[in-house]
């Protein structure tokens, strides 16, 4: 009898799996359907990085999801991204084990956005073909396909192998910006103001200004998270670089900052979506745009109806509550969709939402609305799905899924701005170490050095910090440890500070050019009191430099999960069953933390 073949649990799993399927009579013939750990493995706990596993391949480049006979797909609308070999993996994680950690410049902060988004190199957006209706739709969906292959062969010959930063691949994901483009009559294009020049590209200003004679909205989303003087420069320099944009400050949690830099979440079930500072700017930009051929009072009473409405503790009475009327758009309905030239069509103004993943685009539409209509979440390309919403009779919203266009920013900056899953990471150490020479990090976190030994009082700034050892370091103080041989987790700590850093905990903040040199004029500046009141603030913060010391005990009794989902779920929300909610409210406790530091000492 011959010897049996190991059988792994992984593959016994997936065995299961394919026959659950085949049952259900979902079997496609899709590589994808095949192997539905793949599909799993994106939102699945990774191990450390001491266990040298690959992570799955979702980074797919050009290959474009299969319709499962009408069914819904999930992976229609992943992001795709270029994925970088294992050769530059490993080197870019030796850089990060051994190159010292020095603090950079407040000059190295400013950045122009030409700097990034250079004119002769080419970085456009992909545009829909000329159709007309006697086309069939498969003959307008192939000759889709043959123009975003021209557009990708086009951006590859001007850019070098390598130059180029993570940019979307999936064309599924570019119909979805054609379709808004072509209904909205105002776009609404919101950026992070922490750094709005990596997603503002111009090729969007101009294409939209310039071809289709509409206006754009440029809204500075999350001003909360930024210093008042510096809001009020990136908010000049964008103006004075293009005239025709109408800029707009908006936060979603005015006076909510962060207390701690491990506080799970901003209060945000006392203050209600309709108190985000914001709304009424968006609202007389309209109005200016429109010039009266639209009629907004409806909108205008609708805001000051939501203010009326919070009780004295942030939450909504159910009086205040208005219906909000929600359209979901089919394929087939949307595809043979002709852009028209008429603009406030039947008196009705269209707001497209624009934007890159991780900007708060679901949270303004949630905060227009004056409730939530949308989930959000910090893992790129939640919003699944073309929708529109009616705000009023006179005023549609459409949501769209947050797509990356190519530019020649750093990818390590792309990634502590949240265009990138930080679960699906190969190496996370780089980023880290990018954070950590632009912040003042180790005021913020606390950390011993690894080195150090328990009993030697020596003042850690002193010390030499590699990016490997900040992620070992914050291993041993939030208690992650592998498994097996219960070694610090650097994968884990190093996931949860990029985490910290997208979340606005450990803040990282761009400067415009020239803004080291007009600091002074910036703080002095007259229009400061208007953005400090939209912030919410009594006095001017500075960001990331938050204590932590107060309060910290009882959020460190939180064990912090590594997986998307589980801190969406925390953070943002959602609807959950209430036996799930029942023991979320039981006490969860990380053994490594419960002893606190003082007692290990």
């Amino acid at each position: 009898m011959p010897r049996k073949k190991p059988f792994s649990n992984k593959q016994k799993k997936k065995q299961l799996q394919v026959k659950r399927e085949k049952k259900r009579g979902e079997t496609c013939s899709s590589p994808s359907s095949r192997n539905p750990s793949v599909e799993r493995g994106t939102g699945r706990n990774r191990q450390s990085d001491t266990s040298d596993s690959e992570t799955t391949d979702i980074t797919r480049i050009n290959n474009q999801p299969v319709p499962r006979d009408g069914k819904y797909d999930p992976n229609r609308f992943h992001l795709h991204f270029e994925k970088e070999t294992k050769e530059e993996v490993e080197r870019r994680k030796k850089i990060a084990m051994k190159k010292i950690l020095k603090p950079v410049a407040e000059k190295e902060l400013e950045m122009d956005i030409n700097q990034i988004y250079p004119e002769e190199k080419g970085l456009n957006f992909p545009r829909r073909p000329s159709w007309h209706y006697g086309m069939r739709r498969e003959e307008l969906l192939r000759k889709e396909e043959k123009s975003f292959q021209e557009y990708l062969e086009a951006l590859h010959s001007k850019n070098p192998t390598g130059t180029l930063s993570h940019f979307e691949h999936n064309l599924e994901t570019w119909r979805q910006l054609w379709r808004v483009m072509e209904m909205s009559d105002v776009i609404l294009l919101i950026v992070d103001i922490r750094h709005p020049v990596l997603q503002f590209p111009p090729a969007l200003y101009h294409y939209f200004t310039d071809e289709l004679k509409k206006h754009i909205i440029l809204v500075l989303n999350k001003v909360d998270l930024c210093p008042a003087p510096l809001v009020l420069a990136w908010k000049h320099y964008l103006t004075k670089q293009f005239p025709r944009l109408h800029c707009v400050c908006f936060t979603s949690h005015p006076g909510q900052t962060y207390s701690t830099v491990l506080q799970k979440r901003r209060m945000r079930k006392k203050a209600g979506n309709n108190q985000a500072g914001g709304p009424i700017h968006i609202m007389r930009a309209c109005q200016e745009i429109t010039a009266g051929k639209v009629d907004l009072s409806s909108w205008e009473k609708k805001i000051q109806r939501d203010a009326v409405a919070v009780g004295t503790e942030g939450d909504l009475t159910d009086d205040g509550l208005e219906s909000v009327l929600v359209e979901h758009h089919s394929d087939v309905a949307m595809e043979m969709n002709s852009p028209t030239q008429e603009l406030y069509k039947d008196g009705v103004v269209t707001l497209g939402c624009l934007g890159f993943p991780n900007v708060g685009k679901s949270s303004v539409l949630n905060s227009l609305v004056g409730r939530k209509v949308v989930s959000v979440s910090r893992t790129p390309g939640h919003t699944k799905y073309f929708q529109t919403y009616y705000l009023t009779p006179t005023v549609k919203l459409c949501d769209c899924p947050g797509l990356v266009l190519p530019s020649l920013v750093d990818k390590q900056l792309q990634i502590l701005a949240g265009i990138y899953p930080v679960s699906q990471l190969q190496e996370p150490y780089s980023s880290v170490g990018y954070l950590c020479e632009r912040t003042n990090f180790l005021s913020v976190l606390k950390l011993k050095h690894p080195d150090q030994s328990p009993g030697t009082p020596h003042d850690p700034s002193t010390l030499d910090w590699t990016a490997w050892d900040v992620c070992e370091a914050w291993a041993e103080r939030r208690g992650y440890k592998t498994a097996k041989a219960a070694r610090n987790d650097v994968y884990r700590a190093a996931n949860s500070l990029l985490r910290l850093a997208i979340d606005g905990r450990l803040c990282l903040c761009l400067q415009p050019p020239g803004y080291s040199q007009s600091k002074d004029e910036w703080e002095s500046h007259p229009d400061l009191a208007e953005i400090i009141a939209l912030q919410g603030r009594k006095e001017e913060e500075e960001c990331g430099e938050r204590e932590d010391e107060e309060g910290e005990s009882s959020s460190e009794l939180e064990e912090e999960h590594d997986r998307d989902a589980d801190d969406d779920e925390e953070a943002d929300g959602d609807d959950e069953d209430d036996t799930v909610k029942a023991d979320r409210k039981g006490l969860t406790l990380n053994m490594f933390s419960v002893l606190g530091e003082n007692e290990c000492e």
